[in-house]
């Protein structure tokens, strides 16, 4: 198997180590892991491509490569580029911080796995929740490390994947903010919503007087509604959510229909 990954937290970032030791579990001793990664950190970039500039890709070393640029710009330079030929899955992650919750749509993580799925490939984002009982191990992305093959060979295995929908299935993947012994299984579950845990921004000085803003998130140990994933991060289980690009609320049109009717 060939696998790509990238992430948001950039090609030196601690998570993307993690999985690149989930990949090569996965493609096998006679398959092949790509990265593609950004040069820089791009946490919340969510699914922008660069558009209207360039990006520099450099090789630093057999299929290891930095681009300047967002993690839907690396998939596409990884598929236009890079790449001698398709992946056969493509992962990104693991991120540093939960992806579940209002935070998929910010997701620089959730994106680039996005970009995959509109290019007609498997994609799974993979995030590890952040808490009080993990933060000051040595090992954050534990939980990642040992449960992480086992979903991804799962859902790669098991999982329907509709590659002949137009808006092909993806999967995002949050592991608890617990020490891997202590994770008590996968759910599957919906995107929760965080009530009252909105991004806003927080003005300071620097030292010459200029004022500057801060985007800063909201709480991320509220719970969820039952069957949503942050609330099975924070009981202690790996959430698996299946996403669609598509953001049609499906439920309203016939309403909406009747209203022009």
């Amino acid at each position: 198997m060939r696998i790509l990954i990238t992430n948001d937290d950039g090609i030196n970032a601690p998570g993307l180590k993690a999985l690149e030791e989930i990949a090569a579990e996965i493609a096998g001793p006679e398959g092949e892991v790509w990265t593609v990664a950004p040069a820089f950190e791009q946490s919340g970039v969510g699914h922008c491509i660069s558009y209207s500039k360039p990006m520099m890709l450099a090789e630093l070393a057999p299929r290891r490569y930095a681009a300047e640029g967002t993690p839907a710009d690396c998939v596409l330079a990884a598929l236009g580029d890079a790449m001698p030929g398709r992946p056969d899955l493509v992962l990104s992650g693991v991120n540093r911080g939960n992806n579940a919750a209002e935070n998929t749509l910010y997701s620089g993580t959730i994106g680039a796995a996005l970009e995959a799925a509109l290019q007609g490939l498997p994609a799974i984002a993979l995030s590890q929740f952040l808490g009080p009982r993990i933060i000051e191990r040595e090992d954050i992305f534990e939980a990642a490390r040992v449960h992480g093959a086992a979903v991804v060979r799962a859902l790669v295995e098991r999982a329907p994947w509709d590659e002949s929908a137009d808006y092909q299935l993806f999967y995002s993947v949050n592991f608890p903010p617990v020490p891997g012994a202590e994770v008590k299984g996968v759910r599957a579950t919906a995107q929760g919503w965080r009530r009252d845990a909105f991004f806003s921004t927080e003005a300071t000085n620097s030292p010459s007087g200029r004022r500057f803003l801060w985007v800063k998130g909201g709480p991320q140990h509220t719970p969820t509604l039952p069957g949503t994933d942050a609330v099975a991060n924070l009981e202690g289980y790996v959430s698996v959510t299946p996403m669609r690009a598509d953001f049609t609320a499906h439920d309203r049109l016939a309403e909406l229909g009747g209203i022009f009717s």
